[in-house]
């Protein structure tokens, strides 16, 4: 079951995550900015996608002062190097559960409650060139009913 609709210890679950990022970047010569990491901390929150204003006022809330291009370029940053993935159905950002990996995700979404789980696919962007054709991405998305909300239903 995905990470996200399981019961886990998500403390252990957001340092774990924060610390391979760390260590990505310092591999790599990255430069993980207190604003990144902020946000990346702002999106480990919880196992759920945060639009870039709802990350912005999060920002905000904190005392720290930021306009909407410090949230999109510190966005870009995380979904670029592979720290975060963004959800296209909801126009949104989710942390990425195995930060840096070379992976082929998909997400479900709770059409109930918004929750976001991240799970890998057997589909690589690779496998589905054909003719010459150079996939650069994909993204799976698959909308439905957490267990949480099925047992509510």
């Amino acid at each position: 079951m995905p990470l996200g609709f399981t019961k886990h210890d998500h403390a252990h679950c957001k340092s774990t995550c924060l610390a391979d990022v760390e260590d990505y970047c310092a591999e790599h010569g990255l430069k993980l900015t207190a604003m990144r990491r902020r946000v990346l901390e702002i999106l480990l929150q919880g196992h759920r996608a945060l639009g870039a204003y709802e990350v912005l006022g999060l920002l905000t809330q904190d005392g720290t002062p930021a306009q909407p291009p410090v949230a999109y370029r510190a966005l870009d940053f995380l979904v670029q190097h592979g720290f975060a993935h963004k959800v296209e159905h909801l126009n949104a950002f989710v942390a990425c559960t195995t930060p840096g990996a070379d992976h082929a995700p998909a997400f479900l979404i709770c059409t109930s409650c918004d929750s976001v789980a991240e799970t890998q696919t057997t589909l690589a962007a690779k496998d589905l060139g054909v003719a010459g054709f150079a996939v650069q991405s994909t993204v799976v998305e698959a909308k439905g009913l957490c267990p949480d909300c099925q047992g509510a239903a």
